[in-house]
């Protein structure tokens, strides 16, 4: 096996596997990549799902990105207390959920609070429960611009817009299109679906402000769109998986640069056959929602086949039996990240080649206080 220098781990005696394990310096250099793709840090919205992580919360913060997407009421606490300016719960809070955002916004006056909502009832519901509480919350409607899991469409969304100006405790902010069903390899393509997508968005947007006199704020995009986005005028954007990156966007997203920057780290712990090897790195540690050829893929190992995956153990054919033996470390990089980090309770901090520390991935519970 042939190591590259990037992620060797010195001290790899001391990490228990399977591990998450996060290179920090190029975590920076991702934020540097993202600002080139969006200068303006105003317009820069990152969605903290995939790290969930207080200490990149920071790490974005001290590059002067101050608004952040997120999905859980967890995530916006660890926002808020890593001092967060803006907090947008791109998620509609239904039942406790709504008392759960209630009890941050309380707790944080200093942060803007916003969240989504699709339909008169939910907003009638969060405006109960913040005017009950003496507080008003920013609302965004989700538009569904055919990615068909959440939202209204663009041409019914006017009515619902007038219809949150009338509802004490909410305030009517401004419109989120989330379009992640274009991954188009091409990117002539995925831009032409985009602003086709987006053109009734900019409708609504224009009918808002000549209907009402109102000026809406767009969020707009995910990571394979965001460079999108980034050119049109007042809009922010919102990649989240740019910050650790992983194969599954490396492979078609071509136009975006980033690099990898957690792994997960695996040892060989059984050779059960002449042509298998056995590793430590079962559905508990790495995402597992892809066929089975779109979990994992070992930067030292890239040729190693996988044939079975259970809870504790992922097995892969070898053309190469001799060159394995129980104990070797393999660094793997997810195809899917986000959901691979969250299986995680920590992280180990690679630092010049040596874990230093452990970050604690403090957004994967569901609850840290509120």
């Amino acid at each position: 096996m042939t190591n590259s220098a990037w992620y060797t781990i010195e001290n790899i005696d001391i990490l228990d596997t399977p591990a998450l394990a996060v290179y920090p310096e190029r975590v920076r250099e991702n934020i540097r990549i993202v600002k080139t793709f969006v200068p303006d840090v105003t317009r820069l919205r990152p969605h903290m799902k995939t790290n969930k992580s207080a200490e990149v919360a920071r790490m974005l913060i001290a590059e002067g990105i101050k608004k952040f997407k997120c999905a859980t009421i967890a995530e916006a606490e660890m926002l808020a207390e890593a001092g967060a300016a803006d907090i947008l719960l791109a998620y509609q809070p239904i039942g406790p959920k709504a008392v759960r955002l209630a009890e941050l916004v309380k707790r944080f006056p200093q942060v803007i609070f916003g969240c989504l909502t699709d339909n008169i009832g939910t907003a009638q519901h969060i405006g109960t429960i913040f005017r009950a509480a003496s507080l008003t919350l920013n609302v965004f409607i989700d538009l569904n611009v055919g990615m068909n899991r959440t939202g209204i469409v663009p041409a019914e969304a006017l009515a619902l817009y007038k219809q949150l100006l009338t509802i004490p405790g909410i305030v009517a902010k401004g419109l989120h299109a989330y379009d992640g069903h274009l991954r188009d390899v091409d990117f002539e393509l995925r831009t032409r679906k985009c602003n086709e997508a987006f053109a009734a968005v900019e409708k609504l947007r224009e009918d808002i402000r000549t209907q009402t006199g109102n000026t809406v704020t767009v969020v707009a995009g995910g990571t394979p769109t965001f460079p999108i986005h980034a050119k049109r005028q007042h809009v922010e954007c919102s990649p989240g998986t740019f910050i650790y990156w992983d194969s599954g966007y490396k492979n078609i997203l071509l136009e975006q640069p980033f690099l990898f920057a957690a792994l997960v780290v695996s040892r060989v712990i059984s050779l059960p056959t002449a042509d298998t090897i056995c590793v430590d790195l079962g559905h508990k540690a790495i995402a597992s929602e892809n066929p089975i050829q779109n979990r994992v893929t070992f930067l030292n190992a890239p040729d190693l086949e996988p044939v079975g995956h259970s809870e504790e153990h992922m097995i892969f054919r070898t053309n190469k039996p001799n060159m394995f033996h129980v104990g070797d470390v393999l660094y793997g990089v997810p195809y899917h990240v986000c959901p691979t980090v969250a299986l995680h309770d920590r992280a180990a901090v690679i630092t010049n080649g040596e874990v230093t520390e452990y970050w604690n991935t403090v957004a994967r519970n569901r609850v840290i206080t509120v």
